[in-house]
């Protein structure tokens, strides 16, 4: 599977080269596709449903003290050693300030700019980029660690100061790095991350823990059948709190005061539903882009499958057959809402009904 850059596709359209199942495969006599054992295996992967990683930028430092905060809030204030670019590690309430003592951050050009007024965009550089490396829940921590070094050391090592701290306090493993931006040699130069830049380092931290013995993936979610785009952090934050309350059992949640419901997730609900009831507006707003999206998918996967068969992996295009039927419906976020509020107002009307039930039949034995 590609995930290189764009490129046209058939008659001249444009196709997003990320989503060509079968773009790395050679044509062979006849243009017949051939495909190699590295696009087999990462076949094998993806219709096997092996844990994918995830590699994201989360912001990053505009000056020192956003810097320093972004190191505190990753040494969790002192509580976890922080590992720096030269294998050294550094760990108390200190140690952010130390770090960007060291790496000499007051002399970025960046650094002097005039804060922007609140609710302006800042026009600043970052200082330093905050990057995440995750598994999903169950995979060994110190395996990430270990291939989080590695992934930093060939992408950043004498070129770009980092920092680093494994966190295990959720059930899924991950890395926080924060990076330097400006080179250590060439100040002009700096660290730009793009999507292109996001889906090479994937495809690579899969790699590294495979080497690590750990089952990984790196393939797009339209590539998987997925249409639901991630939180932001803030909000994926505030979600799971809610639900980590909510589990708890009853008679716990009392000694806890409830976390803040997020407005960003109810003003969309609020917005969804005045559509949904008036029958004006647009619910379905991306829902063909979506279509089209999927459609090119379907058929990246369905030439893999034949690519497959005339290289007698059958029982391997078997599997690709049965990934594609068992993909979800392409759905809008609008519309996952509106389906998940029918059920919950379904679910209740019942509960309500057999409340009723019950008191009827009371009465009844009453009389």
């Amino acid at each position: 599977m590609h995930l290189g850059r764009s490129g046209p596709g058939p008659a001249g359209a444009p196709r997003d080269m990320a989503l060509d199942i079968v773009s790395y495969g050679r044509r062979g006599p006849g243009g017949r596709l051939r495909l190699g054992a590295e696009q087999i295996a990462q076949i094998q992967r993806t219709v096997g449903r092996t844990p994918e990683v995830m590699v994201k930028v989360s912001g990053g430092g505009r000056d020192i003290g956003g810097v320093e905060a972004h190191l505190r809030y990753i040494g969790r204030h002192g509580k976890l050693p922080i590992e720096t670019d030269e294998g050294l590690t550094q760990q108390g309430r200190g140690a952010p300030k130390e770090i960007t003592a060291d790496w000499q951050l007051e002399l970025c050009r960046s650094q002097y700019k005039r804060k922007p007024a609140q609710g302006q965009k800042d026009p600043r550089s970052k200082l330093v980029h905050h990057i995440v490396l995750s598994m999903p829940a169950g995979t060994p921590p110190e395996k990430v660690m270990a291939a989080a070094r590695v992934f930093a050391r060939e992408n950043f090592a004498l070129q770009y100061r980092y920092a680093m701290v494994l966190h295990t306090d959720q059930p899924h493993p991950h890395v926080h790095l924060v990076v330097k931006c400006e080179h250590e040699f060439e100040p002009r130069k700096r660290l730009c991350i793009r999507k292109e830049a996001l889906r090479q380092w994937r495809e690579q931290f899969a790699a590294l823990m495979r080497e690590q013995g750990v089952a990984a993936n790196a393939t797009p979610r339209q590539v998987r059948g997925q249409t639901r785009k991630p939180y932001r952090d803030a909000i994926h934050h505030r979600l799971r709190a809610l639900r980590t309350f909510a589990q708890q059992p009853p008679s716990d949640q009392p000694r806890h005061r409830p976390p803040k419901a997020s407005t960003f997730m109810r003003a969309k609900l609020e917005s969804v539903l005045r559509v949904f009831s008036s029958g004006r507006g647009a619910l379905d707003d991306g829902q063909e882009k979506m279509r089209n999206t999927r459609r090119e998918v379907v058929a990246g996967w369905r030439a893999t499958a034949e690519a497959l068969r005339t290289q007698g992996e059958a029982d391997l295009a078997a599997r690709v057959d049965h990934f594609i039927a068992r993909m979800p419906d392409a759905q809008t976020d609008a519309q996952r809402m509106v389906a998940r509020w029918r059920k919950q107002i379904t679910s209740l009307a019942v509960e309500r009904s057999a409340v009723g039930s019950q008191k009827i039949r009371s009465v009844g034995e009453r009389a």
